[in-house]
């Protein structure tokens, strides 16, 4: 327990520092985290990462996270780039005589856009150029106030299993504490700040956050479960990997983005 209390605040501290910083530091921050992100699914799925389609699979990961725009180059949509991608790793399929085949090439696909988009959407919204720092803690703040939420109210009157099948800790009464400890926190943000964001769309975010994130934890419960795995990964003493981190932010902030609660 000590350890994971000392692992989740250093952790914890350096990310909001970077957070706080912006700009350069934190876009690299988040392209490490997506690279070990995705380095993990591929071991998780059971597909080597340095396996000519595994690093495909990074490539694709790089298109995702590099902020092309602003460095002022010209590249392919990002539905053009996923076309390519998908071409790329069938490829492999056919250059391998199915020694790598067409089930490997979907889950790198999958898990290119999975872990790619969830950490551009990050970079993006703190980039938004105004209030993109206060929309980013805004995000995270409903994200983990609605873990917080639903682990202190599931287990105080939880009774009722949420999906037992797939998560069997998580119950209904923790998973509407989680929905209301977010949008909560989401209205405390809109009250300092009602200039920046209306009443409205503070708590629709936090509602969103909520439910998204809850369910990017079951995600991530399913497939563990599925490969008979407790973590994606050990970089974290304590904590797992980096997609047992940050399963709800992936989920989160390109939904926030798609939906337009958090205009870019």
């Amino acid at each position: 327990m000590k350890q994971r209390i000392l692992t989740g605040l250093g952790a914890g501290a350096l990310f909001l520092l970077l957070l706080v910083i912006g700009g350069v530091p934190y876009e690299l921050l988040l392209l490490l985290l997506a690279l070990i992100g995705f380095f993990e699914f591929a071991r998780l799925n059971g597909i080597s990462p340095f396996h000519p389609a595994g690093l495909l699979g990074f490539a694709g990961v790089l298109f995702f996270m590099v902020p092309w725009e602003e460095l002022g180059v010209d590249v392919p949509s990002s539905s053009a780039a996923i076309w390519l991608l998908l071409l790329l790793l069938l490829s492999v399929t056919v250059v391998s005589k199915n020694r790598f085949a067409v089930d490997g090439a979907a889950l790198l696909l999958l898990g290119a856009v999975y872990v790619g988009f969830g950490f551009a959407a990050m970079g993006d919204v703190r980039s938004i150029e105004q209030h993109g720092l206060y929309l980013s803690f805004l995000s995270f703040a409903c994200i983990w106030s609605s873990d917080i939420g639903a682990y202190f109210i599931g287990k105080a009157i939880g009774k009722r299993k949420l999906w037992p099948s797939i998560s069997p800790n998580k119950t209904i009464e923790g998973s509407l504490g989680g929905i209301i400890a977010a949008i909560a926190v989401a209205i405390a943000f809109q009250l300092a700040a009602p200039e920046t964001i209306g009443f409205g769309r503070a708590v629709a975010i936090g509602a969103v956050a909520a439910v998204a994130g809850q369910f990017g934890d079951l995600i991530q419960s399913a497939y563990k479960r599925h490969r008979g795995v407790k973590d994606s990964g050990k970089l974290l003493p304590g904590h797992g990997g980096v997609l047992d981190r940050c399963d709800s932010w992936i989920i989160v902030f390109p939904l926030l983005v798609l939906t337009g609660l958090l205009p870019l």
